[in-house]
């Protein structure tokens, strides 16, 4: 393997895990505190949540993308 080419693989890494960060502590907040505080109805809370569930399958996406990079990168 290169330098690059690890640079690179660790740069993924960083940026699925900042993304589930980001996406659990922004529906903890929108769902703990934010939410209720508005009094927001429970339809936005739904909205939220399938928000959030897009999030996940966007860094799901990317960890198999990541797991793929490893895989050629052994071979």
């Amino acid at each position: 393997m290169s330098v690059e080419h690890d640079k690179a693989l660790a740069a993924k890494g960083r940026h699925i895990a900042l993304v589930i960060a980001a996406t659990m502590l922004g529906w903890l907040a929108v769902s703990l505190f934010i939410g209720p505080a508005l009094g927001l109805a429970g339809r936005y809370a739904l909205l939220f949540d399938f928000a959030a569930l897009a999030g996940f399958i966007y860094a799901a996406v990317n960890i198999f993308q990541l797991w793929r990079m490893r895989q050629d990168s052994q071979r």
